[in-house]
């Protein structure tokens, strides 16, 4: 799929270059660690921009991550009730047919935390103790194990990873 162009502006008095919108919805809609949630800036960029989204463009942007997108739809209508008829009735009711159609299709078994792709340290206990694969690696993400290690490597020591209800 082809970038879509930057728009052209000036701040400051500096002719510049801006991200699209449907790009940094996709990349924020990503960022839900435990310190960072991204979430308010994507309602943020919906509630500026909504009628100006190129809405095909960005649920493929999201691609077979459509559930975050979906998520952040349901979130904006919560968030902000009187403008929720701001988002096209058309995207919201194909996102909730893709979901019709998983939940009546029986899944094949596969022990996968997609979680890892949303936080890089919230998870871990689901890839390292509970026996999960982790989507990032190849062959299904693109990541080698090297790169996850230094990923991951990056987050403050904080203690151990334990989920709620685990033992320490």
């Amino acid at each position: 799929m082809p970038h879509p162009p930057a728009r052209a502006a000036r701040r400051l008095g500096v002719p510049v270059r801006l991200c699209p919108a449907e790009e940094i919805i996709w990349s924020k809609g990503f960022i839900m660690e435990r310190e960072r949630f991204d979430g308010a800036d994507v309602a943020h960029i919906l509630r500026a921009s909504a009628e100006r989204i190129d809405w095909p463009r960005l649920v493929s942007r999201f691609g077979d991550s459509w559930r975050v997108l979906m998520a952040h739809l349901v979130l904006f209508g919560f968030i902000y009730p009187g403008e929720r008829h701001r988002i096209p009735p058309g995207v919201l009711s194909e996102l909730s047919a893709r979901l019709q159609r998983e939940l009546a299709t029986p899944e094949a078994g596969a022990r996968v935390c997609r979680g890892t792709i949303l936080s890089r340290a919230q998870y871990l206990v689901d890839v390292e103790r509970w026996g999960y694969a982790d989507p990032r690696l190849a062959p299904e993400g693109n990541m080698t194990e090297r790169e996850a290690a230094i990923w991951t490597a990056g987050i403050a020591d904080d203690g151990p990873t334990k989920a709620i209800g685990e033992a320490a």
